[in-house]
């Protein structure tokens, strides 16, 4: 009975440290609530809709990714803020993403650019190019590294 009872503890101690055990971060993920990577901690400014379309809009659209995995920018009219999660093979997604309610004449354009944000599967950078692709792999846009 003894050994029954100590043997039970034993199991109980063993799945109680199974529990708290962590897997190892993948190349993106945060550690310690931090992401890293060329995608964060830099201003992108919009560049192209698609594969080769400029957008004129009150002011150039922007984004940027903080550490704790928070977006902030704009969308040419309105403030966004959002959240992203990275992932292996350069796997990016954007969700929560939400915008000021400012009107403007280009709320078309804008709407695009948060569609983008939202459509976004995996993205490459090219030296100070930033390209977001879908999940069927088609491009959706492009961004500038800003100076």
């Amino acid at each position: 009975m003894i050994r029954a009872v100590a043997s039970l503890s034993a199991l109980s101690a063993l799945v109680l440290l199974a529990g708290c055990s962590s897997h190892a971060p993948a190349p993106g993920e945060p550690v310690d609530g931090e992401l890293s990577g060329p995608v964060v901690e830099q201003r992108w400014n919009l560049l192209l809709v698609g594969t080769s379309e400029r957008l004129s809009m009150p002011e150039t659209p922007w984004f940027e990714i903080g550490r704790d995995g928070r977006l902030v920018g704009s969308d040419g009219c309105n403030e966004m803020h959002g959240q992203v999660r990275l992932g292996d093979s350069q796997r990016i997604e954007v969700t929560e993403l939400a915008t000021t309610r400012r009107g403007c004449p280009q709320l078309d354009d804008a709407a695009r650019v948060t569609t983008m944000l939202e459509s976004a599967y995996r993205y490459l950078i090219d030296h100070d190019r930033l390209v977001f692709f879908g999940p069927d792999q088609r491009v959706l846009g492009g961004w500038r590294e800003a100076n």
